[in-house]
């Protein structure tokens, strides 16, 4: 193996530096994936407080009781558009967390298997099972400390 750096007392292989920037670019796109995920969160909150203090609840007991004086029929239309209006909110916001969600579950699948041949690499060069596993990342790969 080349050795690419010394850490340490140990020579640092160059596969090491290559999985270890493929785990930080992974961890890169896990925070823009945890901010999608955040993203899609607050709509949520969003769509559902707008279905709480948006629409009147006497409005809802016009619609719904039939005690609309006549010429008030607008307020059924108004607040079946504001129902669409949210529940498509709810479920296009629901659909990007379940989608941000899955992207992450299998980044995680990745970041485990690359974390295993890391660990293994670093073990072969030296490195005791626990200072692999615990081994900076981002300073591995020449990315300096994060």
């Amino acid at each position: 193996m080349i050795a690419a750096s010394v850490t340490g007392e140990f020579t640092v292989p160059a596969r090491a530096r290559e999985l270890a920037a493929r785990l930080s670019a992974l961890f890169e796109r896990d925070v823009e994936i945890v901010g999608r995920l955040n993203d899609a969160q607050s709509r949520l909150r969003d769509a559902n407080e707008r279905l709480w203090s948006g629409l009147a609840a006497d409005a809802f007991g016009l619609v719904y009781d039939g005690s609309a004086p006549a010429g008030q029929s607008h307020i059924d239309t108004a607040v079946l558009g504001a129902l669409q209006q949210v529940h498509a909110a709810i479920h296009r916001s629901f659909c990007a967390y379940q989608s941000a969600c899955e992207e992450r579950r299998q980044l995680a699948v990745d970041v485990g298997e690359i974390s295993q041949q890391l660990t293994e690499v670093l073990c072969a060069a030296g490195f005791s099972a626990q200072d692999a596993r615990n081994a900076d990342v981002h300073r591995l790969a020449g990315a300096g400390i994060r």
